[in-house]
Order: C-alpha cells, then sequence, then structure tokens
C-alpha cells in the first residue's frame, strides 16, 4: 500500500467451550435497565435544526444508541444494520461495505467510480466511498434516515443516510476500556478517555485495535488467515469555547486496515483453494471542523468544513484455485489501487426566535454547500498486458433552504429546496474522456400533526436525485460507457406515539417510491469472462412499510422490535429484468429483541434478526435462501465493571451475504453456476469493559 499524505484542500491547490452456549441458552432469561433503544430527544440530521425524533421528524427514521452499539461483539456498522428497517447490506469484500436501502444502492466497485446512493456519514466526514472507517469506534448513535435526502444532502443520499456520531469531549473526566476475546483468534480492544483541558477547552480521545484470523480455511496452503481482520482506529475531538459567542468542534480521524479477502470457494463452503488469496485495505486520514456562531440576535451561523485522504486496494484471486487444479496459464489475479481524496465546505444559516418570518410562524434554514471528490484508478489484471488507469474528479456546488410553518398550534408544514450544478472529469488510459456539467434538484415538503404530546402524524413528498457516470471498462461498446442522472420521488405517510405512561414508544410509515431512469447493475460476458457495468432502467418502483417499537415492560424486562416490508420491480422493455424485484431487496426484514435485568448485577438478554431471500444481481435470478440468526449474551455488572458471555449465529445458520453467477469451473467451461460468499458461522465470546 502506498504511504498516506496529509491532505490538502482542492479548493485550496476456540477460546470458548460449548458449556459456555450451554450457559447462554439457559440464562436467555440486557442486561442492565439502560440496554436498547431510546427515544430521548435527538439532533436528527435530516432536518437543519434539532428535532425531537419522537415528536417533530417528518421521516422514517431509527435512532441506535449507545448502549446497542456497545453490545459485545459489535464493532463495525455492519453489525448493527439488522436493527433496522427494510436496510440491507452487501459484502463480496472483507466486509460489508455496501448499502441499501428500500432496495436502493450498489453492491459491489470494480473499475467504475462510483457514486453512492446511501451516504455514509462520521462526525461530518463524508464516508460514503470509503465505508470500511465507518466503524464504531466510541460511538454515541447511529441515525438512519430512509428515503431521499435531497434537501439537506443531496446528490449522494437519494436512497437515504447514515450518521454515525461519536461522543462528544465532556466537563468531566471519563473513560472506558473494553476487552474481547472470541473464536478464530478474534481480539478487540478499545478505549476512549475524555474531560477538560481547561474552562474553555475539552477534548476526548478513542482508539480501538480489532484483529481475527477470520472463519475461512484454506486449504491449499494449509492457512485459517487468509480472510483475517486486521484494522487499527484512532480519533481525536476537541470542543473549545472560544468566546462568548463562537464554539468550535475540531475531529481528526485515523484508520488503518489491513484485511485479507479470500471468501469464495468453487463448491460454495467456507474452504477455499486459491493459492494467492486477496486483501481489501484502507488507510484514510481525515479532519473536520464546526463552528458554531451567536453574535447575531437574528440568526446562528454555522460553518461545518472537512478534508479526508484514503488509499484503498482491493484485489483478490480471480479463479480461485491453484496450478495443481488448473494450468497455471489461467491462474489470474485482480488488484484495485485507488487514491481517494474528499472535501466538503457547508455554511448555514439558522433563523432564532427573534427573526422568524411571518407574524413568528415560521422558522427558516438555509446555507451554501461544497462538494469535491478525486479518485485515481490502477487496475492490474494479470491476464491483460497493460494496467487499466483512471482518473476522475467531481465539484458540486449547492444552495438549499428550508421554512418550517406553524399553520397551528398542532399543525407544521415544512418545506425545503435545493439547487446542485455538478461538474465532472473523467479520463482513462483507452483515450476515453468527457466532461459534463449537470443541473439537478429536489426537496421536499411535508406535514407534520402533533395530535397530541403522545401522538405525531406525518405525510411527507420529497425528491431525490443522483447524477451519471461512467463505465470505465474497454470492453464495453461506447454506447454503454456512459449512464444518465436518476431521479426519485417518496410518497410517504407515518406515525409515532409515546404510550403507557412513555414506556411504549412505537412508529410506522408506510411509502411509495418511483425512480426515473434509474441506475442499475447490469452483466456481459466477454470471452468466458463476466464483468458488471451500471445501465440506466427506465423506472423502479418501491413500496412497504417500516415499523419499530420500544417497550420498558417492567424495571427489569425491556423489549424492542422492528419489521420492514418492500415490495420492488423494475421496469426496462426488453430487458432481463423487466417486471423483476430490484436486488439485494429481501420482501421482509425483522429483529425482535428483549433484555433482563436479574438483579444483584447479573444481566441477560436474546435478539434474533432476519429476512427473506433476495436476488443477488439485477442481472440473472439467482437469490439467497431466507433466513434468521439467533444472539444471546449473559453477564454481570458490578460498579464501574462488567463480563459479557455471548454469541451469535446460535444455530450455525449457513446465510450469504453476496452470490454472483457466472462460469468459473475450469472443469465446465462456459457453464454458468451460482457462487456465494456465507456469513459468518456460530461465534461465542467473553467481552470485559472497566468505564470511570
Amino acid at each position: 500500500m502506498r504511504r498516506l499524505e496529509v491532505p490538502k484542500l482542492p479548493f485550496l491547490p476456540s477460546i470458548l467451550s460449548s458449556a459456555v452456549a450451554l450457559g447462554l441458552i439457559t440464562a436467555l432469561p440486557t442486561a442492565v435497565a439502560n440496554e436498547v433503544y431510546t427515544f430521548d430527544t435527538t439532533t436528527v440530521a435530516a432536518s437543519s435544526e434539532a428535532d425531537s425524533l419522537q415528536d417533530t421528524a417528518p421521516a422514517s427514521v431509527s435512532v441506535i444508541d449507545e448502549t446497542e452499539l456497545n453490545k459485545p461483539g459489535n464493532t463495525h456498522l455492519a453489525d448493527v444494520l439488522a436493527q433496522t428497517p427494510n436496510v440491507n447490506l452487501s459484502a463480496g469484500a472483507s466486509r460489508g461495505k455496501y448499502y441499501q436501502i428500500r432496495g436502493i444502492g450498489e453492491r459491489s466497485q470494480f473499475t467504475d467510480t462510483v457514486n453512492p446512493s446511501v451516504a455514509v456519514v462520521v462526525d461530518g466526514i463524508d464516508m460514503s466511498a470509503m465505508t470500511m472507517g465507518a466503524t464504531l469506534l466510541d460511538a454515541k448513535q447511529v441515525q438512519v434516515l430512509r428515503g431521499p435526502q435531497g434537501s439537506q444532502q443531496g446528490a449522494n443520499a437519494i436512497g437515504g443516510l447514515i450518521n454515525i456520531i461519536a461522543n462528544e469531549p465532556s466537563d468531566t473526566l471519563t473513560g472506558d476500556v473494553e476487552l474481547t476475546l472470541a473464536e478464530y483468534n478474534t481480539q478487540n480492544l478499545s478505549a476512549a478517555v475524555g474531560g477538560p483541558i481547561s474552562d474553555k477547552v475539552a477534548y476526548r480521545i478513542a482508539a480501538q485495535r480489532n484483529t481475527s484470523d477470520g472463519f475461512i480455511n484454506n486449504d491449499y496452503l494449509n492457512r485459517d488467515d487468509t480472510n483475517n481482520i486486521d484494522e487499527t482506529l484512532l480519533r481525536t475531538k476537541f470542543r473549545i469555547a472560544a468566546t462568548e459567542d463562537l464554539d468550535l468542534d475540531l475531529t481528526a480521524f485515523y484508520a488503518n486496515i489491513d484485511n485479507g479477502y479470500d471468501a469464495f470457494a468453487l463448491d460454495n463452503t467456507r474452504h477455499t483453494l486459491s493459492d494467492q488469496p486477496g486483501h481489501d485495505r484502507q488507510e484514510t486520514l481525515a479532519l473536520s471542523g464546526k463552528s458554531s456562531w451567536y453574535g447575531n440576535a437574528n440568526f446562528i451561523q454555522e460553518t461545518a468544513i472537512s478534508i479526508s485522504k484514503s488509499n484503498l486496494e482491493y484485489g483478490y484471486d480471480v479463479d480461485w484455485t491453484n496450478p495443481v487444479f488448473q494450468p497455471a496459464a489461467n491462474n489470474h489475479t485482480d488488484n484495485y489501487s485507488r487514491d481517494e481524496r474528499g472535501a466538503t465546505l457547508d455554511v448555514r444559516f439558522i433563523s432564532t426566535e427573534e427573526s422568524r418570518l411571518f407574524k413568528d410562524s415560521t422558522g427558516w434554514s438555509g446555507g451554501l454547500y461544497y462538494f469535491y471528490r478525486s479518485s485515481d484508478l490502477t487496475r492490474d489484471y494479470t491476464k491483460n498486458l497493460t494496467a487499466f488507469t483512471s482518473e476522475y474528479e467531481t465539484n458540486r456546488y449547492a444552495g438549499y433552504g428550508e421554512l418550517s410553518t406553524n399553520l397551528t398550534d398542532k399543525l407544521t408544514w415544512i418545506n425545503g429546496l435545493r439547487l446542485e450544478q455538478d461538474s465532472t472529469l473523467y479520463s482513462d488510459n483507452t483515450g476515453e474522456r468527457s466532461k459534463p456539467t449537470e443541473h439537478l434538484w429536489g426537496g421536499r415538503t411535508a406535514l407534520e400533526y402533533q395530535t397530541s404530546e403522545r401522538q405525531m402524524l406525518y405525510g411527507l413528498i420529497a425528491r431525490g436525485y443522483k447524477v451519471g457516470g461512467y463505465n470505465a471498462n474497454s470492453s464495453l461498446p461506447n454506447e454503454l460507457r456512459k449512464y444518465e442522472s436518476e431521479t426519485l420521488w417518496n410518497f410517504e405517510l407515518g406515525a409515532k406515539h409515546n404510550l403507557l405512561d412513555d414506556t411504549l414508544h412505537t412508529q410506522v410509515a408506510v411509502f411509495f417510491q418511483q425512480r426515473d431512469d434509474a441506475q442499475v447493475n447490469a452483466t456481459r460476458t466477454e470471452l468466458g469472462a463476466a464483468f458488471d457495468y451500471t445501465d440506466n432502467a427506465k423506472k423502479a418502483y418501491s413500496y412497504g412499510l417500516e415499523a419499530q417499537a420500544q417497550w420498558q415492560a417492567s424495571d427489569a424486562v425491556r423489549l424492542h422490535g422492528s419489521l420492514g416490508l418492500l415490495q420492488t420491480e423494475l421496469t426496462e422493455p426488453g430487458a432481463s429484468f423487466d417486471g423483476r424485484g430490484a436486488a439485494h431487496s429481501p420482501e421482509y426484514q425483522f429483529a425482535l429483541g428483549v433484555s433482563f435485568d436479574h438483579g444483584s448485577g447479573w444481566f441477560s438478554g436474546l435478539d434474533v434478526e432476519g429476512k427473506d431471500e433476495f436476488y443477488f444481481s439485477d442481472s440473472y435470478n439467482s437469490t439467497t435462501d431466507a433466513y434468521a440468526l439467533l444472539n444471546a449474551r449473559f453477564g454481570y455488572q458490578q460498579d464501574n465493571w462488567s463480563v459479557t458471555l455471548w454469541g451469535k449465529n446460535l444455530t450455525d445458520e449457513d446465510y450469504i451475504v453476496r452470490g454472483f453467477n457466472f462460469p468459473n469451473n475450469p472443469y465446465k467451461a462456459g457453464v454458468a453456476e451460482d457462487y456465494v460468499q456465507l456469513g459468518a458461522p456460530r461465534m461465542f465470546g467473553v467481552t470485559t469493559k472497566y468505564a470511570f
């Protein structure tokens, strides 16, 4: 991997035995009373102002709080998203790092430059193109906003937004240390500390080290670590009260990830035969800052800036075998190295009580936004005589605004609009070069009705958009090299309730979405080799339901659950997928959990999550199988420390996280077959945590 340089502003040039399993299962009846979701007042990223999620956010939103994020075994965003309805992910690498919301989102990346459909933001840093860095390092909250975020987020969030927020610096000294040991030589160590430096400056520092041999056995090399995890993560945050009217928040983030990638076998097992196992690497340095100025009685002015630099390298054994299995001439590797740079600048103005409009009925916000990204690719495919190289650069400028009008004491009307210009430069060493400019717009109009202090109803119409792009594959005919931008209309109705003296919190939403010129995955076969590319379908539709509930049934028992129902359809006359459902879009997803406080420090919990079958790809009809996973934990907490024994996938379910269909078996020349990557088998571990 190349050495990481400090980025420049682009606009400025078998650890546990079966006895543990028995203990987990017999103790099923989290622990401590605070382990599950909460619907406390939460700042929701979809809105320009601080919204109470339960009371005033007119959108389908899931908030995963710190107690859920800190459950043993959760280290990465992919570990917790099953708790959220109609959200799926795609692996095909060392981790699941491509996300789909309501059937919209990417599933892989090879030579193409992917413009994400689902935005992933970590502490104000856009990580959408480098999501292996989207870990749960010292995270206090994950917000999942379903549907287009055209008003506030723009082109990268046509499907939705995943926002990760880390713990903030505190006025008192706080911290924690956590150690996890688990099967497959899994070791996770994390620590965080924060507190005041002076009466005006506070800090928080967090670090994490994740290692594991992985659960794949390479029988040819006689190794059990070819699909390993090796991750080091650091974050530093400062909060500075610069003056009475000015607050500053500064963040620095570093990730060094050197994971193995050896996950596919011709017989679809966890035993591989590759002689040249692959890798999945990322090194990222990112900086962000936010200023909040309160010096004018008529508005609050916020400025947020971020810059990032990443080296990404992804490679694999193309044939998944070795010279003993087939001739050496057919033994190839494929490697993709990317140099990614990014920057954002957001200058926002938010109204105060003194500047509300229309007889004090309307709050407002608005701002200007700049986004920069460059991606330089080198592909080394041993079957080709020369490497493929490409350069991609995009500059986006946007203006946006939103009005929130109190029509009555209970009825609020929200209107938002965003205008965006995207200018992109693409070139590669096949002679392809293009420099289009697109003008796009999105927004939303919503009505929210507070029927009482404990119930809110809403209706929403939103428009999202996504820029077009290029298929960086010289094997494609010219007419398939470029694909067009797409738009999405979202229609949604929802309700949120606080019931039973605020012990039961529920929300439900129904939605219908239509995409025009929908960007879909297609597959083309040349000389026995299959490759993916992006094309446009005339229309795509999705509709469904999302429901969530959390109930503090008693002082000792707490339950939570979610359900997502989804129907999708792609429409393109003459295409193989015409009239079929979209890939990676299960018709149902669910999660159920219960936590018990047994008293005297003892606790336990049980969770089950599942989803329906779904298509591997838009290009063929192969599907996964429906499955459900059972997880459990049992532990003891006393004063500032706790010990938790836990197990995941207790029934040892074989389930698919990624699949393909193409010819790859040398003994079945030209015969396309299904090949799948399996998720983690049954796994046990123990986690010890000390907090102060």
